[in-house]
């Protein structure tokens, strides 16, 4: 039986029990480990007795849930009238119900009722985290990298591992770190993830942080600490024994680091932290344990993404329109975030707009996309702001060696200042041919902003 939209059911879990000797110990047990889990669920609580008919609002609380309306109707007989043209359908339901009562039941016997819940809320934990996962119609060209993330963060393994996600603004990864953290948190006896740290950081501060790190994992905690320093001791201590799940995402800092994840030795056998950031620098002085770059998407992959921002789910792009895509897609690049951009924009607009749209494009570049590209280029020292530059505009797809030359005698530092442009996925440079390229280009000569009077490129 297929499953209804998510967005049209109030409750996760219907928790079904007769008898006044469970309700206040077992039931209500369960009922709070689910709700602390953050699976909303729904508990009757009027009184029934025995062959009582079913409340009102509990039967609407039942077709609010998962489970499907046809399996608290009445009558399955009024459903085989309803529908006796399509014998497919009620064949799909018999099979259904069917395969609920043939389930078979969980039996507490002599174990202890809190490790029994708590098999529980995870077994209803990993079922949700199927269903709520995010629609992969939507990420286009992530599957293999998953695969290849996953290879690196294994569950499997008994040790303490750190993950970093690296690459530049825009290329997916905190996307990539949101869907790894839905799909693998029910194996974890805790979980945190940690949005846009650098922003948080700057606003909130450090402390905040660590409050908000520990807040979705110890749920009855009291965290009264005023610095970073209480606040290390309090996540080595209360971590140490638990296998956890943490993400830290966006981080610009080192320091970061070191008060939010700190050691190792922090947190319980199993757990796992990631981390995404611009900076691979950063990555390798915490000396992560391993590291995954994404990628700008192929032509095909691009062009898909790119559709489903732009057209409507019904309709089909003529032939026009086709084309005009195409020239979209080859101006971002297979950039991900600037292909929503643009095609969330270009929703809805008819063939001429989106000629001019394209035209504009080509002096002025999407201020939303730039926005979030800059971040990059202002957090530079302005010595690599100038070898970024000089790069960008004339030395693109040039050898490595003379680049450094031109750049030593304009006494820019090229071999320190040509590493961290690398690191912070500014630019690129192909091993063997030793040739320095940008990694995505969003102004040409005709929209060069100007930086201390001379022609500058604003990419990351």
């Amino acid at each position: 039986m297929s499953c209804p939209s998510i967005s049209r059911h109030k409750y996760d879990v219907f928790l079904s029990f007769r008898g006044e000797d469970t309700r206040k110990n077992f039931t209500d047990h369960l009922y709070d480990a689910l709700k602390r889990n953050g699976i909303v669920t729904f508990r009757d609580e009027p009184k029934l007795e025995a062959g009582e008919g079913i409340a009102p609002e509990l039967f609407k609380a039942i077709q609010q849930s998962w489970c499907s309306k046809e399996k608290v109707d009445e009558a399955f007989a009024k459903h085989e009238e309803r529908y006796r043209e399509d014998k497919e359908k009620i064949q799909r339901w018999r099979n259904a119900l069917t395969e609920v009562a043939n389930t078979k039941g969980w039996h507490l016997h002599n174990r202890h009722e809190s490790e029994f819940i708590g098999d529980i809320v995870k077994k209803i934990s990993a079922k949700l985290c199927q269903i709520y996962s995010i629609v992969h119609d939507e990420l286009v060209g992530i599957n293999l990298s998953l695969e290849e993330l996953y290879s690196k963060i294994d569950i499997g393994e008994d040790d303490v591992r750190v993950i970093g996600i690296c690459g530049m603004g825009g290329i997916g990864k905190t996307t990539l770190a949101r869907v790894v953290y839905t799909q693998i948190s029910p194996h974890f006896e805790g979980k945190s993830f940690l949005a846009d740290v650098r922003e948080v950081s700057n606003k909130w501060g450090l402390v905040s942080l660590q409050k908000q790190l520990l807040s979705p994992i110890l749920l009855d905690g009291c965290f009264n600490f005023f610095n970073v320093y209480e606040g290390n001791a309090v996540i080595s201590h209360k971590l140490s024994r638990k296998k956890v799940l943490i993400v830290l995402d966006n981080v610009d800092n080192i320091q970061h680091l070191k008060c939010l994840v700190g050691r190792r030795d922090w947190f319980g056998l199993g757990s796992r932290i990631i981390v995404t950031t611009r900076d691979e620098h950063l990555l390798r002085s915490y000396r992560v344990d391993d590291m995954y770059k994404p990628t700008t998407l192929n032509l095909k992959d691009a062009l898909r993404l790119f559709n489903l921002k732009a057209f409507d789910d019904d309709t089909i792009p003529t032939e026009d329109f086709i084309e005009l895509s195409k020239h979209v897609v080859r101006y971002a690049g297979g950039l991900p975030l600037a292909l929503e951009v643009l095609g969330s924009f270009l929703c809805g607009r008819d063939a001429s707009q989106w000629r001019s749209a394209i035209e504009r494009l080509k002096l002025d570049s999407n201020k939303e996309i730039l926005n979030r590209l800059q971040i990059s280029f202002d957090g530079l020292e302005e010595r690599e702001k100038n070898i970024f530059l000089d790069i960008a505009c004339f030395f693109n797809g040039e050898e490595k060696n003379l680049v450094m030359k031109v750049l030593d005698g304009c006494e820019f530092f090229p071999k320190i200042g040509i590493d961290v442009l690398i690191c912070g996925c500014m630019i690129c440079c192909k091993k063997w041919e030793e040739k320095l390229s940008e990694k995505n280009v969003w102004m040409n000569q005709e929209n060069v902003l100007d930086y201390e009077k001379k022609e500058t490129l604003i990419m990351s």
